[in-house]
């Protein structure tokens, strides 16, 4: 190797394991990534080919030799009892075949038989260690930098799936087991409106989410939040005197024991018998992937002996018997060549960056949100710039933030326009809102939108009527109102682009079959702000029928349960449009929608405020409640002056701390059974 491209190698190694450093502080300590997982791995395993080549050239602080980034000093450190390790990735069925080979060098077995591994879901959340003496939970700590984290028990305490005790009458004296923290995807999206609606900070993904919840200094923002965890790791052990393995001999029956103790293990795992089993189970998952509700990034592969396991041994950054084998990114860089304006139902402007096409999760992403004017703001988002994008599910892509070390100068920053770019009204934002909004009943783009809504699966159910559908049935002028889409006939839907006779009539069939709703499937499709599906149940449970929904008084609304002032508000401002109201008895000279069943109005509870919390020893919570409102009570999703009852199982959270606080009656499950007289 001659002198110059030594020095040229010299150069790029500090310059990797410098990039390497700063994105690993960013991901893992600030939470704030700048680059996406692919362009990380593929900086990563560009200084890990230099480093073998030439390893005289490896710096004494290699990243390669590392874990993980720092803890913050918020949270008292905590050091694990045994480090927490990093899994090698496989990105290719390539490399999942050589990391097989691999293993079967290091156990010294022949190539032609085949070993047994273990597969699971690669869970994209927050990693955690948590420490059991004596089967009690006495600490939880975040991964740091492996062999410190942040202590961050109280706010691990709140998650429901994470057992205070073990469920066992033989616990080891000491435990540390390793899992996920999530949050569900539905939850996630959830958590951003809200934030949004309230024009704060929104969180780049789930698992930035369920990071900043957990590493809240108030753990009731923790308990607030409806976060999980799945556990499947194994950390220091002592079970006597001496320190040890507990009493399994595989992966698989590690999990099933962790199970039989309490914790919520992934429900999709498979014992494989050699790598092609493996690849099976990987691509069986990938098709399975959007539907699941948490996010995840791969599948982990384990030997399954642990014997094995213990053989195979370890490189400096993780064991060799272990790969994360991943998925397709779901985050990547690209341009934003253009910033343009959409406007949905409720008349929102929402700005849409005109991105470079990329691959991302599968697919090709030309477009991706920005949310709202702040948040434009906020991450300083300009036409021209490089920017990561991600995409979660079927979460339409968004831009996670900018990358302003690249930039030239040449790009231009973005305002929203002062009128409606589809029907040039005015457009006004008002105050204490984030969002920006076109009050035109006119505007054709709302006319869509509220389409769109009316027909989904969660409202009327119209089958067939799909987003393109409703743009030509607006456009040729065949639609102009809600109401018009129960008027079409055979043969004008027979005319739009696409259709024969057989999708002309089986489109008419769905409308046809559309006409009798459950009452709260209709309130639902009215697209009123901030009222979604649980909420329009409560509505339509409370008021019987749109007529008396409409006439409602806002002090009536307030009596319904969950249901605030902003709610409240925006319910009576919606029905005090002339124009909605005319448009919501145009429909109902279409549909005949099914009052909802009356509740009891008598029994031991009537008149009775329960609240529901933990787990019951033989009772769900939909059982529960089915039997607390068939003896006239009803269900209330908070503690307040008015509930009667608290009923509170198997770790019981904030809710039970709050009756007490309030002097509410606690129950178990025994205590309602006999309230109830059974």
């Amino acid at each position: 190797m001659s002198p110059a491209a030594s020095q040229a190698q010299k150069k790029r190694i500090s310059e990797l394991a410098r990039l390497i450093q700063h994105h690993d502080h960013c991901y893992y300590v600030l939470d704030r990534p700048e680059v996406s997982d692919a362009e990380y791995d593929r900086l990563f395993r560009e200084l890990q080919k230099l480093e073998d080549e030439h390893p005289e050239l490896r710096l004494p602080d290699s990243p390669t030799l590392r874990v993980g980034g720092k803890p913050l000093d918020e949270f008292l450190k905590l050091k694990h009892g045994a480090p927490m390790l990093s899994l090698a990735n496989a990105l290719s069925e390539e490399e999942l075949l050589a990391f097989d080979e691999r293993v079967h060098r290091f156990l010294d077995l022949p190539q032609s038989e085949d070993l047994e591994y273990f597969a699971e879901l690669k869970f994209d959340g927050l990693s955690m260690n948590l420490t059991y003496r004596d089967g009690v939970l006495v600490s939880a700590a975040t991964r740091g930098d492996g062999e410190v984290g942040e202590e961050v028990t109280q706010n691990i305490r709140t998650i429901p799936s994470v057992p205070l005790r073990l469920n066992t009458d033989q616990p080891p004296r000491m435990i540390e087991i390793r899992g996920e923290i999530l949050l569900p995807i539905s939850d996630f999206e959830r958590l951003n409106r809200d934030q949004a609606s309230r024009g704060q900070k929104l969180f780049a993904n789930p698992r930035n989410a369920a990071a900043g919840s957990v590493r809240q200094l108030d753990p009731a923002v923790a308990a607030s939040r409806p976060l999980t965890g799945f556990f499947y790791g194994m950390g220091a052990f002592e079970s006597g005197t001496s320190p040890g393995r507990p009493l399994v001999k595989t992966m698989a029956e590690y999990e099933d024991l962790l199970e039989t103790w309490g914790f919520r293990v992934g429900s999709k795992r498979r014992v494989c018998r050699g790598a092609q089993a493996v690849l099976q189970f990987y691509r069986e998952i990938e098709h399975l992937r959007d539907e699941l509700p948490f996010e995840i990034d791969g599948v982990v592969v384990k030997l399954n002996r642990l014997d094995h396991l213990d053989r195979a041994g370890m490189v400096s950054r993780s064991p060799r018997g272990m790969v994360a084998f991943k998925y397709p990114p779901r985050q990547e860089s690209t341009t934003i060549e253009d910033i343009i304006v959409q406007v949905g139902r409720t008349g929102a402007l929402t700005p849409v960056a005109v991105v470079s096409p990329v691959r991302l999760g599968g697919a090709t992403v030309r477009r991706a949100t920005l949310h709202n004017q702040d948040e434009i703001d906020r991450k300083d988002i300009r036409i021209g710039d490089r920017v990561l994008i991600q995409r979660a599910g079927d979460v339409i892509p968004e831009v996670v933030q900018v990358i302003t070390e690249v930039r030239t100068g040449g790009e231009r920053q973005f305002k929203l326009p002062t009128h409606c770019p589809v029907c040039g009204s005015a457009v006004t934002r008002k105050e204490g809102e984030a969002v920006t909004r076109c009050l035109s009943r006119n505007c054709v783009a709302q006319l869509k939108e509220r389409i769109r809504h009316l027909v989904m699966k969660d409202a009327l159910n119209v089958e067939g009527m799909g987003e393109k559908i409703v743009e030509q049935l607006v456009d040729e002028g065949l639609v102009r109102h809600l109401s018009d889409v129960f008027g079409l006939t055979v043969d004008q839907v027979l005319g739009l682009e696409g259709f024969a006779d057989k999708s002309s009539r089986n489109l008419i069939e769905s409308i046809e079959a559309a006409r009798h709703p459950e009452l709260y499937r209709l309130v639902f499709g009215l697209g009123i702000r901030h009222v979604g599906e649980a909420t329009s149940k409560q509505l339509a449970r409370r008021f019987g029928s749109i007529e008396a929904l409409m006439e409602s008084t806002e002090e009536e609304l307030l009596e319904v349960e969950d249901i605030g002032p902003e709610v409240a508000r925006s319910i009576r401002e919606h029905f005090s449009h002339p124009e909605i109201r005319a448009e919501v008895s145009r429909l109902l000279a279409e549909l005949k929608p099914k009052a909802p069943p009356k509740a009891a109005t008598s029994g031991v509870l009537a008149g009775k405020t329960l609240v529901l919390t933990g787990t019951l020893p033989s009772l769900s919570r939909s059982e529960a409640t089915a039997l607390i409102e068939a003896a006239g009570g009803k269900v209330s999703g908070s503690v307040s002056k008015k509930t009667d009852f608290v009923v509170a199982g198997e770790e019981a959270g904030s809710k039970l701390d709050k009756a007490r606080e309030l002097g509410v009656s606690v129950l178990d499950e025994a205590g309602l059974r006999a309230l109830l007289g059974r």
